[in-house]
């Protein structure tokens, strides 16, 4: 089951005190803060049909708690992040509180499937599209440094309060997903200037050579260019 998986990565770093993220990718990191949200959002979690307020809740700190799972085992490229250890010391200073989140998700998927065993899957499936849908390579500096931030918090709010954090973070750390570079010295990306010539037949002689009088300049390189090369 899901629970069992999230709590397998085990307590590898008990030992680490809690501290400031110091991982600086950017001079000036893009700002990915948004507003609170309840969880039934688009794009901030999979949708629930008729589920009640707290079962709604219950999704919400589940779905934060499996983004900070996959944090702990994507961000490891820069440990001074502290994913992993934040992440196991969440489970278990959190323990009560996401032991009952797991509980009211057993007994939505329970009350909504056919079948026991249909509960099962489905919860099953809810769980594996939660861990996908935070897959990332493109973003993983912003989504890194992201989780890291949730994670800290999340180390120093009182018990029972995840679904708190979670209602005023989880934008943000949907919006981490898209990727965004250095934010202090603007770069554009364009096409360069260099044009193709034509590959007309009747333009080249039979030595290849470029045939002026049927086809005019031949345009290449480009000016700009072999000024440069001249200089």
């Amino acid at each position: 089951m899901v629970w069992r998986g999230a709590c397998a990565l085990g307590v590898v770093a008990a030992g680490l005190s809690a501290a400031p993220a110091s991982a600086q990718f950017f001079l000036k990191n893009y700002d990915y803060s948004g507003a609170p949200v309840q969880g039934d959002e688009p794009g901030i979690m999979q949708t629930l049909p008729d589920a009640t307020p707290t079962e709604k809740t219950a999704a919400l700190v589940w779905t934060m708690r499996s983004a900070l799972n996959v944090a702990a085992l994507q961000c490891q490229f820069e440990p001074s992040l502290l994913t992993v250890g934040n992440y196991n010391a969440i489970l278990l200073d959190h323990q009560e509180e996401l032991k009952n989140t797991w509980t009211t998700l057993m007994k939505y998927f329970a009350r909504t499937a056919k079948s026991a065993k249909g509960g099962e899957a489905a919860i099953d499936a809810f769980g594996t599209r939660t861990y996908s849908s935070f897959a990332t390579v493109a973003s993983q500096y912003g989504f890194c440094r992201t989780a890291s931030s949730i994670g800290r918090e999340a180390l120093f709010m009182p018990r029972g309060s995840l679904a708190q954090l979670a209602q005023t973070r989880m934008r943000e750390l949907r919006n981490s997903l898209v990727p965004y570079g250095e934010q202090r010295f603007s770069r554009y990306i364009g096409f360069d200037r260099a044009t193709l010539p034509r590959l007309d037949a009747m333009c080249w002689g039979k030595k290849g050579e470029w045939q002026v009088k049927k086809c005019g300049s031949i345009g290449w390189p480009p000016a700009g260019a072999a000024v440069a090369a001249a200089q």
